[in-house]
């Protein structure tokens, strides 16, 4: 049997971060803080020898990214179908502003009505979108790869729940990912079967072999 794993990671922290302004596709920078996130974090990844370094072509995931690739000397591609959620003119906006702004569009979003928001994609768009460029990256990556993906929370979240085709109505039910937080999809394969699973969700130490009666 063989294995493949893809690590979702996501980017270090921002000054949008902090001040809870929403990034969706706006290209704003790590900060200090971020920075440091990202080179703590690729200290640990970097232990897997990834195979590919893919990201999302926004600076604050190119950033990321780059800081494992250094380690590694294995070569950053950008990716911009692995872009964050488009959240159109909510973007630079606080939740208070944007309710402020947008309140008929923010009313309509928390009831589930993600297309009253001037220019915004929905969950669901950007998780088929992101799961569309995950197959296609898929097919290069060889038996027992290593495949680091580097991209956004919403679009992580929603990406790796699409791909596993977890039913939209249990999407919420996965947390957010803390910033260079990874979380990781694992592939069994023997013959002609295999089998995508989330094996760590949200983590910050590398995967460890399960041993359970669970498998």
């Amino acid at each position: 049997m063989t294995t493949r794993q893809v690590i979702l990671w996501r980017h270090g922290r921002t000054s949008w971060n902090v001040e809870g302004r929403v990034q969706g596709q706006s290209d704003i920078p790590l900060d200090e803080v971020g920075l440091e996130q990202a080179k703590a974090a690729a200290a640990r990844l970097a232990a897997l020898r990834p195979h590919r370094i893919v990201s999302s072509d926004l600076v604050r995931a190119a950033d990321t990214a780059r800081t494992l690739g250094d380690l590694t000397g294995t070569a950053v591609e950008l990716d911009p179908r692995l872009r964050e959620l488009n959240f159109g003119e909510r973007e630079g906006l606080t939740w208070r502003e944007a309710w402020d702004a947008f309140p008929d569009g923010m009313k309509a979003w928390v009831e589930g009505d993600e297309t009253q928001i001037p220019g915004s994609e929905t969950h669901r768009q950007a998780g088929e979108r992101f799961a569309a460029a995950l197959r296609d990256l898929l097919e290069d990556l060889p038996a027992d790869g290593v495949m680091v993906v580097v991209a956004h929370g919403a679009v992580l979240r929603t990406g790796a729940c699409a791909f596993l085709d977890i039913p939209e109505a249990h999407w919420s039910t996965f947390g957010g990912l803390g910033n260079c937080a990874w979380s990781v999809l694992e592939e069994s394969r023997h013959k002609d079967w295999f089998q995508w699973r989330l094996t760590e969700w949200n983590a910050g130490t590398l995967p460890e072999p399960v041993m359970s009666d669970d498998e």
